[in-house]
């Protein structure tokens, strides 16, 4: 459980088992892929088509289209086909979640499906708080005489599979014995892929999702760990997020081979989440929520108009500020001072000589390397930000505010 990656600042892709979704090859080093869902009803043929069409020439390569019940599970067929006759091969993806039989449909026309152990088969209904050993077994049972249909038909059709385990879709059994836990979510994924392995079918990649990052990390390197040590081998993963709303409310679905690396010894356990104690030193650290630093310093000339991306728009009428829910709170604008008033809650840093010239020190923060902070005749009394370079390689450094936080930048 102390283990999970080589090292904590290089990054090395891990050769995982290779899958083939209708000739488009994930995992085993290949590109990283990138997926969408449609949001048509799929009983509308045409909308779903079109829709599926734009989606591809927005560079999706995998589409995955929702199939709850035989009749949208059939309609595929009429999907596929029309997709087919515009002239566009990509790999289309069935979205199953309660129905067996609609998956059974789905895997002999399109070329994967995906279905969440927490509801195809198994319960939800919170009947039963409590499972002896042979009361879980026999579910396991049930599991097996309902999942080994699917497997067997994946098999004969090289149809490849997605098992998506949701965090808040987990069974009343797996509940029960993990509780709403990361290593219930892998062991409820973990399941369904000992049964697949059983029936010597591997055209199979995971996914671990949550609404909490924590929890979906966590998941995802516990599951990368159970692979490794009970199989000796990891299957690629689907690294996605699917959430509804608006704008930056929204979500997609992102099918990625996402690989870890070797396995190494760290000085924490990295299945469980605990904030490392600090002091504040203006609006962070102490038990504040981390803050976020922007890198505007290329652009030529920094107007208001730039701010929007980072979460900040003016309005000429009201002459105000509209600060969005995950507005940066610093930018960093290298040798530029800007010409015009800021919103009342962002903050720059700049270079040394620039802070030097700045009128408001308030609102502007110097940063340096580690030689010119110890050298630095003039500090600010309030914050000082440090760029430590642990690469030496010529890598973007880590920027540390003076004393005891950290952030990283992008880009300098």
């Amino acid at each position: 459980m102390q283990s999970y990656c080589a090292a904590l600042t290089a990054y090395q892709r891990l050769r995982t088992r290779e899958v083939n979704i209708g000739g488009l090859l994930l995992g085993n080093l290949h590109p990283i892929r990138v997926q969408t869902m449609t949001t048509t009803d799929t009983m509308d043929t045409l909308a779903t088509i079109e829709q599926s069409i734009r989606c591809i020439e927005a560079g999706a390569e995998l589409i995955r289209i929702t199939a709850p019940s035989k009749k949208e599970a059939e309609n595929l067929l009429a999907i596929k086909n029309g997709i087919r006759e515009r002239g566009f091969q990509t790999p289309i993806i069935a979205d199953i979640h309660f129905t067996p039989n609609a998956a059974e449909i789905a895997a002999r026309i399109i070329e994967k499906v995906r279905v969440n152990p927490g509801n195809y088969v198994d319960k939800k209904k919170f009947e039963q708080l409590e499972y002896t050993d042979a009361e879980y077994a026999g579910e396991i049972d049930r599991i097996r005489e309902r999942f080994t249909p699917l497997v067997k038909i994946c098999k004969e059709n090289g149809t490849a599979m997605r098992i998506g385990t949701n965090h808040g879709s987990l069974s009343d059994r797996i509940m029960s014995r993990y509780g709403d836990s990361p290593m219930g979510m892998v062991e409820s994924a973990m399941e369904f892929l000992r049964i697949a392995r059983g029936e010597s079918y591997h055209n199979i990649m995971l996914s671990m999702k949550s609404s909490n990052p924590q929890v979906m990390v966590q998941a995802y390197r516990l599951l990368i760990k159970t692979m490794q040590d009970e199989f000796g081998e990891i299957y690629p993963l689907h690294l996605g997020v699917t959430e509804a709303g608006d704008g930056e409310d929204g979500g997609n679905g992102q099918s990625k081979n996402v690989s870890l690396e070797p396995l190494t010894k760290i000085s924490y356990n990295p299945f469980e989440y605990k904030r490392r104690e600090s002091f504040p030193v203006d609006n962070i650290g102490g038990k504040q929520v981390p803050v976020v630093i922007a890198d505007l310093s290329r652009i030529e000339t920094i107007g208001p108009e730039h701010l929007r991306s980072v979460g900040y728009e003016y309005n000429d009428s009201t002459d105000k500020w509209n600060i969005s829910d995950g507005a940066a709170d610093y930018i960093f604008t290298g040798h530029q001072l800007l010409t015009f008033p800021l919103p009342g809650t962002l903050k720059v840093i700049v270079y040394p000589a620039t802070w030097e010239e700045a009128a408001d020190s308030k609102k502007y923060y110097p940063i340096y390397s580690e030689k010119g902070y110890l050298e630095a005749e003039q500090k600010s009394d309030q914050l000082n930000f440090v760029m430590v370079d642990c690469y030496n390689d010529g890598q973007p450094p880590v920027i540390t505010p003076y004393r005891n936080y950290w952030v990283r930048m992008k880009q300098w």
